[in-house]
């Protein structure tokens, strides 16, 4: 994705924000707002910016893990199926 398409000064967001959050939901696609030739903030639609929530959350949850791997924390499959089974109730 390229954002050099995607740029618009902060006095275009102002005349024509209701066009930009149209664009914003169609598109999918952030779009970057400068103020004084610089860009200062990136705007998306809600769908978007949800699903990159969801995205961060299950990359921490794999860094996590990655971390209790490194540390050792960590038991075999076949080890844990063992207690489970031996816990079991017999029916």
């Amino acid at each position: 994705m390229r954002y050099s398409t995607q740029v618009r000064p902060i006095s275009y967001l102002k005349a024509n924000a209701a066009e930009v959050l149209a664009q914003l939901t169609q598109q999918r696609q952030p779009m970057v707002i400068t103020q004084n030739g610089e860009a200062r903030a990136v705007i998306q639609d809600v769908a978007s910016f949800e699903e990159t929530q969801e995205t961060l959350a299950l990359l921490k949850i794999l860094a996590l893990g990655n971390q209790e791997v490194e540390a050792g924390k960590v038991k075999p499959v076949v080890k844990i199926f063992a207690q489970l089974r031996a816990r079991r109730v017999p029916d």
